[in-house]
């Protein structure tokens, strides 16, 4: 993500992550809260190993992570995560699909997480995917 789309999403959520210090503790900054919780959806690293990099504890990243993407998600759903409304607007969402990749019938999809696991035996290739992983 180049600075200027990180400052872009950071102005549209910041109000709502924004924390006070307090006599007890500095807070957690926005931009902070941001940081972390983009690096934990690119990489998938475990809240115990974000806390190295980050310096948070788990704990708090629990709480951080979950409310920041609330609030991406409330920030981004009307410009860039559109639900169609109409019949005619999953037909063309279906249509696209099975001309893109013959695959009737599909209003829509979502990526998944491949995992590297020993395959069944006599399985032949039942378990692997086109990047030869197995799932």
């Amino acid at each position: 993500m180049d600075e200027a789309s990180f400052r872009k999403l950071l102005t549209l959520v910041k109000p709502h992550i924004k924390r006070q210090n307090t006599v007890m503790r500095k807070a957690i900054s926005a931009e902070e809260r941001l940081i972390v919780t983009l690096r934990y959806l690119a990489t998938g690293r475990t809240f115990e190993d974000l806390k190295f990099s980050a310096i948070i504890s788990p704990q708090a990243l629990g709480k951080i992570i979950p409310e920041t993407c609330e609030w991406i998600y409330k920030a981004l759903k009307k410009e860039y995560m559109k639900f169609p409304k109409t019949s005619e607007e999953w037909q063309e969402i279906a249509y696209n699909i099975e001309t893109r990749w013959n695959f009737p019938n599909c209003g829509g999809s979502i990526d998944g997480k491949h995992l590297r696991i020993v395959k069944p035996a006599n399985s032949g290739s039942y378990f692997l995917t086109t990047k030869t992983i197995t799932v």
